[in-house]
């Protein structure tokens, strides 16, 4: 494992999110960096759909959720 150097601003902006997100401050910086890659390298598909696979990949079913009526 290594240290990275990062920029004072970046690192609150990544402290802040890992508030929100319950993550570690390391974790939130590895996700963001996992998924920074990913959507670099495959710069045809959306956020949401590299999401979808990553997910789906790790066997994680979304519920269904049913139409209301109107």
């Amino acid at each position: 494992m290594g240290i990275v150097n990062i920029d004072d601003d970046l690192h609150e902006q990544v402290r802040r999110a890992s508030k929100v997100s319950c993550r570690s401050i390391n974790a939130q910086a590895a996700y963001w960096i996992k998924v920074g890659m990913l959507c670099e390298t495959n710069p045809g598909l959306s956020f949401a759909e590299i999401m979808e696979r990553e997910l789906s990949s790790a066997g994680v079913l979304p519920p269904t959720l049913g139409v209301r009526a109107a």
